[in-house]
């Protein structure tokens, strides 16, 4: 089996309205738990807005600390699911199911060394 975090890129501005966010919130618990069914899910984590980040950079003998995303964009990652599964084939298709449920791009990467459960 490997490991593979499903990374969710979120747009910067102001989250979405009830009435759009409530359904996309519901798919994305609906895959989560089947996620957790299926036997595949590990670790699941939303993510405050970019702006809330402090960035640490070592320099010489400091490390400097910077308020604010490492790089500044239109998106961010807002969440993230690692999962457990026997291939890119099968993590793919969870990414799929999760971009349909979040209406937003997913990234898919495999972690280089599996960590035990």
């Amino acid at each position: 089996m490997t490991q593979y975090l499903l990374s969710v890129m979120q747009p910067d501005g102001p989250a979405p309205e009830p009435e759009v966010l409530g359904p996309i919130m519901a798919a994305v618990e609906a895959l989560d738990a089947e996620l957790r069914a299926a036997g595949v899910w590990l670790f699941t984590g939303g993510l405050h807005d970019a702006s809330t980040a402090t960035v640490l950079r070592a320099q010489d003998d400091e490390v400097l600390v910077t308020d604010g995303p490492y790089l500044e964009g239109k998106e961010h990652l807002g969440g993230f699911t690692v999962i457990d599964v026997p291939d890119l084939d099968v993590a793919l298709g969870w990414g799929r199911r999760m971009a349909r449920a979040t209406e937003l791009p997913v990234e898919v990467r495999p972690f280089q060394f599996a960590q035990g459960r």
